[in-house]
This record gives structure tokens, C-alpha cells and sequence, in this order.
């Protein structure tokens, strides 16, 4: 210990002048001084132990004392029992024990007693030491088969890199379950040297630093697998079980919660009912390869026949996302960890920057291997896209009102069907930008600044059109040509270019009912605001019209 007992003495006493009066504590020395390891830098650790039966600050407070920084946290003797029940309850399943609660029930066990040593005692009593060092090791243990597991399932996916960098973490913490197995159960990585020169093994330490230091360099693929090769061998010299070299016992696995649809080529994903990414052509051609439930090796097989170049890495980012999962045949889900890291969970990706965001076709993506993360909620999207398709719809009608007022000399009558167009125009440009709900009829000019600056021409444009008079066949005419550019600028704009001419034939309104079905079927499943009533008529017969024979 770096400082004396009588120098520990005077911080603790200039310490708790400075804490309110009138409680009576023991008081233990923890953490990395009280475990031998500390330098002048450390923290002195003080934990205050009260017979409270209220819950005491979980917050510790800072001080600063003679030069020194010193922390100070009090528990009751009862939030102490609670936390050694709680790790001794979680031992069955060491995958679900947190480390915080190991970490501090780890300190006061090999905590320094200062005052009130007999309630201390009292206190670790609860939980024998040799019993919390078999916990601490078979956590240690969970957490290093995960890290391999997982380094194995990066290599036979081509991310030799992240392999790597998880067979490192794999060895960390192998050798921290063989050191808790041996007494050294302080969880910080950072004294690990001190501890393995502690634990008297030279063999053991030896051969973990020769390894430490044998890291590939990024991008040898091959030194990644001699690598792994030789940590799992070290790990199981060690006694770590439960990780072959099979990388055929890594399975491909649903993710709860995972949606999968389709409109025209464009594949979406749905995560957890809120969360859409848009997948490019090859990304798609992936996905929909999958066959889950087989090993890995197999599912990269099945992908390699889509003849897209290096599924793999598709694959690994799918995994990060949270898309699907890898499970070891028998082991449960893959579920890699690090200490004192933020814990593992899907990546959510920056959202995608493309405008706009999406087409009557599906969403728009940066790229063929993309697999982007769609900047609103998954009901929202639903809406504006469902929304695109309706103003497009409604568009067509209003362009066939036109016509035939025109035919018929009804001017009035075609003024109104020419705004109604230019309006349901705008409401798509703005659904295919994301906007959900939409501005009013009255707005939408107005609002066009919501938009990119690309878009100002577009509305110049429509305020031009919704001012236009008709009292001759002439105006009419020109009317109707510059409406069907204005249409035609719209559409190309938000890739609604080839949108069926809904009402001039059977086939065209068929091929727009289609069209429509594909997505409202999302948005009924998401609760998503539904263009019109009647959508839930075509839902309810399978995207036919509901009079019509199937």
C-alpha cells in the first residue's frame, strides 16, 4: 500500500469534517490503493457503511484533501446484502450479471478495513471470497467465448480487422477469468500486469504478453487467422471451453421485431416497428438470400450465388444494425462485450442525406451496397409514402377532370381541376421529401422553403399555374401543355416518373392499385394515417377493388 495507516487515518478524519454530523459509519479503504496497485495519482477510495434502513446516495462525492483526490460514497448495510444476493443470484447466468454490481461488490471484499471492523466483516461475511472468485471467473469466461465466437464468425465474413480486434478482447479476457480463478479478481484491465505478476505463474504471463504483443497488422488477413489459432489455443490451455475452431456451429438467426418489404426493386427493413433502412440493389439481393436458421458458412454460399462481389461485409453490417443475429449452435446468441465500454446493442447508422428521400418505387440510397438508415420514424415514412402515391393518383384525375372540362368549354370548371393538380403535385414533392403532415393546399407555395433550394424553380413554377384564367380554347390548350410539363418536372424530381396513367385503361388502374398496396400494407401495419378511407377497403381485399371477382 503506498500510504501508511496512520496517513490513511488522517485523510479519513480530515474527510469527514467536511461531511455532515451525526452518523455513525465504518469505514473501508477500496479500490486500487486498498489492492495494492495504486500511484500517486489514484483516488482514496472511502466507503462509509451505516445500519440505515434508507437507501443512501448512490452518487459518491469528490473531495480534495492534503493535495489528494479523495471519494467518498456510503451504502447501508442492507443496499450491501442486496448487491452480494444479486450477484450471487445472477451467477447461474453470468452473460446477465452487470458489472458495476461485480465491480463493487469485487472492492469491498478486498476492501482495507479503517473503523467499525467488525461490521465489515459482518457485511463480506455474506459472500465468501472464494465464492465470488469462482463467479468472477466464469463471468470473465462467458465474456471471452463471445469475444472468439465472434472473432471467428468476423474472419469467415472477411472482416479481418474486427476479427482482430475481438480476439484481442477475447485474450483480455481469458486471462482475467484464469487470474479471478487464482485470487486476482479486480476488474479494471489496466493493473493486469501488476496482477499477473502477482499470481506467481511467469509461464502464464509470459506466453499472455507474447501474444499481446502479436497482434496483426490491419489488412493480413492470414496473420488474423494464425492469431486466433494460437489465442484459442492458449485459451484452452487455460481451461476456457466452449470454443472450437468451428465456425460452422455460428448460425444466422431472426431478430425479433425485423420487418421485411418490398416495393418495386427496393428492399426496406423495419427495426422494432420504427426504424426503416433502405437497401441499394446489391444490399437487396443479399437480403433476400437469406435463409435463417443455417450456419454461417452456408448462408455465405447462398449468398455468393446472387453474384454480388464479397457478401460478407453485407453480412457484418446487417449484424451491427441489428438485422439479424449470430447464435453458436447450443450457446445462445452471439453477444460480444468489453469492460468498461459502452454496451453492445444494434448501431443506428447516421441518417441518410439523400433528397429526395423517397419514390413511389421505395426509398431512395446512396449507393448498390447501401443499407441506409431513413431520417424520420417508420410510421411517418409510411404516411409520406403512401401519401406520394395518393397526390399522384390524384393528380391523374384532376388532369382528366381538365381535359374534359376543356372539351366542353367549362372554364371554371377547369381552373379549379388545374390547381387541384398543381396542389396534389406539390403534396407529393413534399411527402417524397419526408414531410408528414403535410402544409395545407393553401401553403404548400408558401412552404417550399421547407425544402432543398433545388425546388424553388418548381414552385415558381406552380404559383405561375395556380393563377392561371381559362375563357378560350386557347388558354386552355396552354393550360393543359404547361401543366403536363409542371406534372412531368415534379415526377421526374421525386422519381414518380413512371407513374401509371391511372385512369386511362383497366390495366393502368390495376397496375396503380398495385402500386398503392404495397405500401398501405406497411402502413396498416405500423397504424401509420391513412391516405383516404377507402385504402382500407383495397387492404381488406388484397389490393383488388372490393366488387371485383378474384
Amino acid at each position: 500500500m503506498i500510504l501508511t495507516e496512520d496517513q490513511l487515518q488522517d485523510l479519513l478524519d480530515k474527510s469527514l469534517a467536511e461531511l455532515p454530523r451525526g452518523t455513525e459509519w465504518a469505514v473501508t479503504l477500496e479500490g486500487s490503493i486498498a489492492e495494492g496497485f495504486g500511484n500517486p495519482s489514484s483516488d482514496i477510495d472511502f466507503l462509509l457503511v451505516g445500519r440505515s434502513e434508507d437507501d443512501l446516495p448512490t452518487m459518491p462525492s469528490l473531495l480534495f484533501v492534503d493535495g489528494r483526490r479523495v471519494e467518498i460514497r456510503t451504502r447501508s448495510v442492507r443496499q450491501l446484502i442486496d448487491q452480494f444476493r444479486a450477484v450471487e443470484k445472477g451467477a447461474k447466468q453470468p452473460g446477465r450479471l452487470f458489472e458495476d454490481l461485480l465491480n463493487r461488490c469485487q472492492r469491498l471484499l478486498h476492501s482495507h478495513p479503517l473503523r467499525g471492523h467488525a461490521l465489515i466483516e459482518e457485511v463480506k461475511a455474506v459472500l465468501p471470497v472464494e465464492r465470488f472468485r469462482r463467479i468472477t471467473a466464469d463471468w470473465w469466461a462467458h465474456r471471452a467465448r463471445q469475444s472468439l465466437r465472434h472473432a471467428m464468425a468476423m474472419l469467415c465474413l472477411g472482416e479481418s480487422d474486427e476479427a482482430a480486434d475481438w480476439t484481442r478482447a477475447g485474450l483480455v479476457q481469458t486471462v482475467k477469468s484464469w487470474a479471478a480463478g487464482v485470487g486476482e479478481t479486480y476488474l479494471e484491465p489496466k493493473w493486469l500486469s501488476m496482477q499477473l505478476d502477482r499470481a506467481g505463474r511467469s509461464d502464464v504471463r509470459d506466453r499472455y504478453w507474447r501474444l499481446e504483443a502479436a497482434t496483426p497488422a490491419p489488412g493480413d488477413t492470414d496473420a488474423v487467422h494464425a492469431y486466433l489459432a494460437d489465442c484459442l489455443a492458449f485459451a484452452e490451455d487455460l481451461g476456457l471451453t466452449g470454443v472450437p475452431r468451428q465456425p460452422e456451429r455460428v448460425t444466422v438467426e431472426r431478430v425479433a421485431g425485423i420487418t421485411t418489404w418490398q416495393t418495386g426493386d427496393r428492399v426496406h427493413v423495419l427495426r422494432g416497428r420504427r426504424d426503416v433502412f433502405a437497401l441499394g440493389d446489391e444490399a437487396g439481393a443479399v437480403w433476400r438470400s437469406l435463409v435463417l436458421g443455417r450456419p454461417l458458412p452456408r448462408v455465405l454460399a447462398t449468398t455468393a450465388c446472387t453474384g454480388v462481389r464479397a457478401p460478407g461485409p453485407l453480412l457484418a453490417e446487417f449484424l451491427r444494425y441489428g438485422l439479424i443475429r449470430l447464435a453458436w449452435k447450443g450457446g445462445g446468441t452471439i453477444t460480444p462485450s468489453l469492460p468498461l465500454a459502452a454496451p453492445s446493442g444494434p448501431v443506428t447508422p447516421p441518417p441518410s442525406t439523400a433528397r429526395p428521400l423517397l419514390s413511389v418505387r421505395g426509398a431512395a440510397v446512396g449507393g448498390p451496397r447501401a443499407v441506409d438508415l431513413m431520417p424520420l420514424p417508420a410510421d411517418r415514412f409510411a404516411a409520406a409514402a403512401m401519401s406520394l402515391v395518393w397526390s399522384n393518383v390524384v393528380v391523374e384525375n384532376a388532369v382528366e377532370d381538365l381535359t374534359g372540362a376543356l372539351q366542353r368549354g367549362q372554364w371554371r370548371v377547369a381552373e379549379i381541376a388545374a390547381r387541384r393538380a398543381v396542389h396534389a403535385a406539390l403534396r407529393g414533392l413534399f411527402s417524397a421529401h419526408g414531410v408528414n403532415p403535410l402544409p395545407t393546399d393553401t401553403d404548400l407555395v408558401r412552404c417550399l422553403d421547407l425544402l432543398p433550394s433545388g425546388t424553388a424553380p418548381i414552385g415558381e413554377h406552380a404559383g405561375d399555374l395556380l393563377w392561371r384564367t381559362v375563357d378560350t380554347p386557347e388558354r386552355g390548350d396552354a393550360l393543359l401543355t404547361e401543366l403536363r410539363t409542371f406534372i412531368g418536372r415534379v415526377r421526374g424530381a421525386v422519381g414518380a416518373d413512371s407513374f401509371p396513367l391511372s385512369f386511362e385503361s383497366a390495366d393502368t388502374w390495376r397496375a396503380t392499385l398495385e402500386l398503392g398496396y404495397d405500401w398501405l400494407r406497411i402502413g396498416a401495419h405500423l397504424d401509420a394515417e391513412l391516405p383516404i378511407e377507402e385504402a382500407r377497403d383495397l387492404l381488406a381485399g388484397h389490393g383488388t377493388q372490393p366488387h371485383q371477382a378474384r
